[in-house]
């Protein structure tokens, strides 16, 4: 059954254990780091990095607010990664979960356009080329756990399961919220399996935090690629 994540951010208090959680669940090295005079770290995802809580200081409506926003991969319902690179056995949508997972056959692609492929510039990659992010704990959900990032969650700003469940939570926890901050949205909820509801317009809290134009147009070049690939592939063999 396909899943979803649901992040309700207006209850995350940027505790980061979902950040530490993921680390310790896929026994990834801490990133070395800077006093860079801000409470969020590390600066950004890396390949060694699948999530990072970050934080942003804004005046919205005359008043200062402390946005939290849990990043991690979308796992998109089409993901352009996945279409880009064109290699079922690099890049691949779980059939079961929907997860959208990378392997170390991600050697040797084209980082560079996977990396611009996505909406929300999560992918990346070490100096060898191989490319990694969030892979939903896939061993962990297969197993009838929930993902290491939600269990840990202590304010239960994010929770896991059915997509059909999480897009019903997402919509009615939206109403609650739209009483108190009438500009509440959720981002993407149609188009990705992490469903996140922010109080402000999603650009407040990270400049990726929802799908550019950019994007869109970039992802309508991944459909006509996809669309070329049998031709293109037919013509090869001739």
């Amino acid at each position: 059954m396909s899943k979803s994540f649901f992040v309700d951010t207006t209850v995350c208090t940027a505790c980061r254990a979902c950040q530490v959680a993921c680390k310790q669940w896929h026994d990834l090295p801490a990133d070395v780091t800077t006093n860079r005079g801000f409470y969020q770290n590390p600066k950004d995802l890396s390949f060694t990095t699948y999530k990072v809580v970050r934080m942003s200081e804004k005046v919205i409506d005359g008043k200062m607010r402390w946005l939290f926003f849990p990043e991690q991969c979308r796992h998109c319902m089409e993901p352009p990664c996945r279409d880009t690179a064109g290699e079922e056995s690099a890049i691949y949508s779980d059939s079961a979960t929907g997860a959208v997972i990378y392997t170390a056959k991600t050697k040797g692609l084209k980082v560079k356009e996977i990396t611009e492929s996505c909406p929300y510039n999560i992918p990346r990659a070490k100096k060898d080329g191989t490319m990694a992010k969030c892979d939903m704990c896939l061993d962990r959900v297969q197993n009838g756990l929930l993902p290491a990032c939600v269990k840990t969650c202590p304010t239960g700003a994010m929770t896991f399961g059915a997509r059909d469940e999480m897009l019903a939570l997402a919509k009615k926890r939206l109403q609650e919220v739209q009483a108190k901050y009438p500009k509440a949205s959720l981002i993407d909820p149609n188009d990705v399996r992490v469903i996140y509801l922010v109080a402000f317009e999603p650009k407040e809290y990270h400049a990726f935090a929802v799908a550019s134009a950019d994007s869109v147009g970039i992802s309508r070049q991944v459909a006509l690629r996809k669309m070329a690939r049998p031709l293109t592939r037919f013509v090869q063999a001739l």
